[in-house]
């Protein structure tokens, strides 16, 4: 299918994240790679796919798996060459396939050249790059910011005498963003991978960027419970979403721009007034910033009905919404809502109005996978063990197929394969009618070529304490219907007002595809429909 004229393609595209230690190994070695992303290209095109979020790639020690990265310009020997990243672009591009980088701008690995460099001397003149300060009188660290990965965010450098932050893993100290030389290198980095012909970026923690100029202590979270991590001890008021953040994003956006028809999303969990902050004034700001709340609602129809409503209220004129029910950081949807909902929650992400993101294996209902203490390898995870909050359960291989290693690799995977692999993978659902799979390609294929699906407008139509019903309607008079009941009892939808008839064309259950609705529409458990509405006063 053609894109529409003037519509940026990833306001219509369904983007698919790739981790891509996790996704093809195609060099024996137990981690995915480039070579291996480049072979499962067709499979991605095949489920009308039409863009790919690469977590990041970059040469990187591996402290956080890619997110302390050594050389912004590189490509990681784990994953390949840059002759293979150049191969990718064009097999992508080859098949109407865009491309996105992850971008890791708040900090870089310790042992970037930048950092060793800063960490040499006080005079140094790289030592502005980095944050650092005196500790107080006694010795003590700046303040009381608190890492994202367990205990303080000031480390000591005994040789300087100075504390560095690092609102992550000590390996990863950050950027300071108030440096103009900063700026200036991180926007020639953006601009590396833009003349190759990259499509655009994910941003990672967008809103860690800017910190409090004068290091202000963060004030104690009155709603802290000690299952939460550490982190969540103070509210982050000083050290994430500062004012100045917003001057930086319209500077990257304006990078981008000047290339034309690309893309930026940024990684912000923030409550959704200060989340719409960060389109920018004038629509200035990130084409996207992630729209996380499907990730953390509670799974219960008055709610989710409520934070569309109120997400859909909340966008400025101009600002395009999205929608995201998985990525590596959180545990994956089958087994937060279970598997049954789970195919509601394909129905859901990918008839909403806004650019779905769909991470990789959800779209066969992969699980998240026990990983024994000793085999955990998420920071994270190792850092707070007795809080389990690892995030491996949610990065396993990729399951392709029933043969050893779920067809991800031919040697033993850096991580652990789900046992239930034999059953739960590509090739088996693939030609499967009733399968996940082929329910998440048929909803992909009938949003790809539907206007009112890609484009159209959102009117809610009904919620109850079991169901979501919503219309979405194109310019050209094209519309749907689309109930969700989101739970595992039975339910029906009374049509009260003007008699709407319509044929389902895709449904949970395949049984119901091609039936006519009537004026009451019974559902039953852990089912939903997506209903093409006939034009008022069609009475044939």
């Amino acid at each position: 299918m053609s894109m529409p004229e003037n519509v940026p393609w990833w306001k219509t595209a369904v983007i698919y994240q790739i981790y891509p230690r996790s996704f093809s190994d195609a060099n024996r070695d137990g981690i995915g790679d480039l070579q291996g992303i480049i072979g499962k290209l067709d499979y991605l095109q095949w489920l009308g796919i039409r863009a790919i979020w690469i977590s990041p790639i970059y040469p990187s020690p591996m402290a956080d798996f890619g997110y302390d990265v050594s050389d912004y310009t590189g490509i990681n020997p784990i994953f390949g060459t840059m002759a293979d990243f150049d191969r990718l672009l064009n097999e992508a591009h080859a098949r109407d396939l865009n491309v996105l980088l992850d971008f890791v701008p708040n900090h870089t690995s310790d042992r970037h050249p930048w950092f060793i460099e800063s960490k040499r001397s006080k005079a140094s003149p790289k030592r502005d790059w980095y944050i650092w300060h005196d500790g107080k009188p006694d010795g003590s660290a700046p303040n009381n910011w608190k890492s994202v990965f367990g205990g303080d965010a000031w480390e000591w450098d005994a040789d300087t005498e100075q504390y560095y932050y690092h609102g992550f893993l000590k390996e990863q100290p950050d950027l300071n963003w108030r440096n103009s030389a900063v700026q200036e290198a991180m926007y020639n980095a953006m601009r590396f991978w833009l003349d190759k012909g990259v499509d655009g970026f994910r941003v990672d923690v967008m809103w860690h960027m800017i910190k409090d100029a004068q290091l202000r202590d963060n004030p104690p979270n009155p709603d802290y419970v000690e299952s939460q991590p550490t982190y969540n001890q103070l509210l982050p008021v000083y050290s994430t979403d500062q004012p100045e953040v917003h001057a930086i994003v319209a500077e990257m956006r304006k990078v981008v721009d000047a290339y034309g028809d690309r893309v930026i999303i940024g990684e912000i969990y923030l409550p959704i007034q200060q989340l719409m902050a960060y389109y920018g004034p004038q629509n200035d700001g990130a084409h996207m910033p992630f729209n996380f709340l499907l990730l953390n609602l509670p799974w219960h129809a008055p709610e989710i009905s409520a934070a569309i409503d109120q997400y859909e209220g909340a966008l400025p004129a101009e600002g395009w919404p999205n929608w995201v029910l998985g990525n590596h950081d959180r545990p994956r949807l089958t087994s937060r809502i279970g598997e049954h909902q789970a195919r509601v929650a394909a129905v859901l992400l990918l008839t909403l109005r806004g650019t779905p993101t769909l991470y990789y294996g959800d779209e066969i209902g992969m699980h998240d996978v026990p990983i024994p203490a000793e085999e955990i390898r998420d920071p994270q995870g190792l850092n707070m063990p007795d809080k389990d909050l690892s995030r491996d359960p949610c990065r396993t291989p990729m399951q392709w197929s029933d043969r050893p290693y779920a067809g991800f690799s031919e040697v033993a995977p850096w991580l652990r394969v789900d046992k239930k692999y034999a059953r739960v993978n590509v090739e088996a659902q693939r030609n499967n009618y009733f399968s996940m799979l082929s329910l998440y390609r048929k909803l992909i294929q009938l949003r790809n070529g539907e206007p009112a699906l890609n484009q159209g407008t959102y009117t809610p139509i009904s919620s109850t304490d079991q169901l979501i019903a919503y219309r979405r309607d194109s310019p050209h008079g094209d519309s749907f219907l689309i109930i969700l009941n989101l739970t595992s009892r039975p339910c029906r939808y009374r049509q009260t007002d003007l008699l709407l008839k319509g044929q389902v064309v895709v449904a949970t259950a395949p049984e119901l595809e091609d039936t006519p609705i009537e004026a009451d529409i019974y559902l039953s458990g852990d089912e939903g429909i997506v209903v093409r509405l006939e034009p008022i006063g069609n009475t044939s």
